[in-house]
């Protein structure tokens, strides 16, 4: 399944309100894949000198990511089809 990238940005997030919103995506993408929209939140990356997070989905579209993050009231700039490389993918 195609994953996204959900770049956000957060001035002035406090570690607490960004754990609720990571737990409210969680929630959120499980009741809808229980629904039969599949959607998963993987994890998030907060970069706090630029008070930005990206946030790594599962989904067959963006446009259900974007479901996703608007149910979970979470504010977002632009979500971007990735491709990621592990180094444990690597020989």
């Amino acid at each position: 399944m195609p994953q996204y990238m959900v770049e956000r940005h957060l001035p002035g997030i406090t570690p607490e309100q960004l754990t609720a919103a990571a737990s409210r995506a969680k929630q959120v993408t499980a009741k809808l894949t229980n629904e039969g929209k599949p959607v998963r939140y993987l994890r998030s990356t907060f970069v706090p000198s630029e008070e930005k997070c990206f946030c790594l989905f599962e989904a067959p579209s963006a446009e259900r990511v974007r479901e996703a993050n608007v149910l979970a009231e979470i504010p977002l700039l632009r979500i971007t089809e990735v491709a990621h490389i592990a180094a444990d993918d690597l020989a």
